[in-house]
Formats: structure tokens, sequence, C-alpha cells
């Protein structure tokens, strides 16, 4: 008897394998530019994401900083205590609802931020400046459509340009 769906025969799946394996490489490269700065405070990948997102987007609340990562509370809550202890990052109450915890980069936090930042683009414009202009797109609209179809709008809305994934199918 047969299952329903068989896995694909090597030979046919062997370009997609090949760019997973690439993606892998690629993925370890970007992320190595900042881990060895993370290093330096005693951070990993979890600080940076949870960095990068509040300060792109001051007076984040936790709720909004969970369903951006998908991480449970439990894990976002070692790493913020982490970050609020050692001075990256401030947890205010909100002005409406006083129990309301809102996420602002302390300056030191902003500062790291940034320079964490300023890796990972440099590596980004000096790829991108290498290859056709339509390339931004190319990647973008790939990027886009590797994210599942359900949290692509969601992710839109969190992203700086309106248009960034536009033409990838819903």
């Amino acid at each position: 008897m047969r299952c329903a769906r068989t896995p694909p025969r090597q030979e046919e799946d062997s370009e997609a394998l090949d760019l997973v394996e690439l993606f892998f490489f690629a993925y370890r490269d970007f992320v190595g530019d900042a881990d060895r700065l993370l290093e330096n405070y005693g951070f990993g990948r979890a600080h940076h994401r949870v960095l990068h997102f509040v300060s792109r987007r001051p007076g984040l609340t936790i709720a909004a900083l969970l369903d951006i990562l998908k991480i449970t509370k439990q894990s976002l809550n070692r790493v913020l205590k982490q970050l609020l202890d050692a001075g990256f990052v401030e947890a205010r109450a909100g002005a409406m609802d006083r129990r309301q915890r809102l996420l602002y980069p302390s300056p030191r936090g902003a500062k790291l931020a940034r320079e964490l930042a300023a890796l990972q683009s440099a590596r980004f414009r000096r790829v991108l400046e290498s290859l056709p202009p339509a390339t931004r797109d190319a990647a973008a609209e790939f990027l886009f459509a590797m994210l599942d179809p359900e949290e692509r709008e969601r992710v839109r809305g969190h992203l700086g340009g309106p248009d960034l994934g536009r033409s990838a199918r819903p």
C-alpha cells in the first residue's frame, strides 16, 4: 500500500536540496558577523532578535514581540531579563494601561542594535551591489515567498516598505 504523499526522488529534489544547503551556509555567514560582536556581551542570537525588534519598534509590547518571534513566554523572559538587567532594554508601563509593559532600547541597547544592523546591512549592500539591479526585488520576493502563506500579510505589516514582497504570491 502506498502513502498518499510519497517523497520526491533524490534526483528530482537535488535543486531544492542544493538551495537548502546554500541557505544554511548563507545564514551561517550572515549571523556569524553579528555572533562575533554579541560574544563580547555574553549574548546570543535570541538576544539579537529581541534587541533588533525592540530597537526597530520602540514601545513594542511583550505580546507583540512574542507574536513576531513565535517563541514561548518562558524563552522570551529569560532573554529579556538578561537584556533588562544589563541595561540594553527598558520596560515602561503603558500610558493607558499601567499593567502593560512597553519595551524600549536604552541608549546602550540602541547603539549595539545599530552596530549589529550595520554589520548585516553591509553584507547585504555588498552582495546587492555586485548583482544586477533587479536582484534586490527578486531577493525580496524569494524571501517573502519562503514565508508561510498565512503569515505573509502580518509580516508585510512589520516591514518598512509597503511594497516589499508585493509581487510574491499570497
